[in-house]
């Protein structure tokens, strides 16, 4: 009977504080787009955000627009994407609570070194984009309702080009994540429109350089939204808020600038 009484006495000093460890873990969903996760971003910055909040972050990395689609329809808890309008129109329609400004870089525009197009130097992307229409350059476009796809055509349209009438010739669609087209682009030797971190944390670069960057068109936006309970009541409503907090915090903000690739900075904060 004393054995047993130690026995159990042991036991319950491991399953009581295991048992209440488990109890404090949460869990989230975040819907994101997957630049941020090419960047190599979340491997960064999730091991901090779980030794200090306790939360276990699960990122699915789609596009933007597929991001989107699934917040709405109730697959997640908190929504990192960049296309602002599309953004704001989910929180207008009350998939949302509240949108904030996260962090921004820029989009830039690689190709191979010998340039067909002879864009390089560039810093006018309208021109840019006008001189590989006119030459007929292989370009390829991620053609998946990103953010980073919305924002081409919104460049291609500041250029007053149309380039799906293109499709399959010299405009090449992947419909595919940031990853994989660049991959594609090497392996065809055609231009691509990028955000600057996942190119920096990109494997393959093959000969390929930045052609074209600097020009204010191309700034890229990120931000945080929290899934509304009132639509999905589902959504983790206090762990998806502290997972927004941390972020937006002047510790979650130094953390995401101080994330460096090759000693360049990735991102930079502006939640405040």
């Amino acid at each position: 009977m004393h054995t047993l009484s130690i026995r159990k006495i042991l036991l319950s000093l491991v399953v009581l504080p295991l048992a209440a460890n488990l109890a404090m873990a949460e869990s989230i969903i975040v819907q994101s787009t997957t630049s941020t996760k090419n960047s190599g971003l979340y491997d960064y910055i999730l091991p901090i955000v779980q030794k200090e909040t306790g939360l276990t972050v699960n990122v699915v990395a789609v596009g933007t627009g597929q991001a989107i689609k699934n917040a709405e329809r109730c697959d997640g808890d908190v929504l990192l994407v960049h296309a602002k309008a599309s953004e704001e129109k989910f929180v207008k329609d009350g998939f949302g609570i509240e949108r904030f400004d996260l962090m921004y870089n820029d989009f830039v525009i690689v190709g191979p070194s010998s340039d067909p197009a002879k864009v390089n130097g560039m810093k006018d992307v309208t021109g840019a984009l006008t001189k590989i229409a006119n030459s007929k350059a292989l370009f390829a476009s991620r053609g998946d309702d990103s953010g980073t796809h919305k924002a081409e055509l919104r460049l291609w349209k500041g250029a007053n080009i149309d380039p799906t009438g293109a499709s399959g010739q010299w405009y090449r669609e992947t419909g595919s994540g940031m990853g994989a087209t660049l991959n594609t682009s090497v392996g065809m030797g055609a231009y691509v429109l990028s955000d600057r971190a996942s190119w920096a944390n990109f494997g393959n670069k093959g000969d390929f350089k930045i052609h074209v960057e600097g020009d204010s068109a191309l700034f890229n936006q990120y931000g945080v939204i929290r899934v509304n309970p009132a639509k999905c009541p589902s959504t983790k409503v206090q762990a998806g808020q502290k997972f927004v907090d941390w972020l937006i915090s002047e510790r979650g903000q130094n953390t995401i600038a101080s994330y460096r690739v090759n000693g360049d900075q990735l991102f930079y904060p502006n939640a405040n």
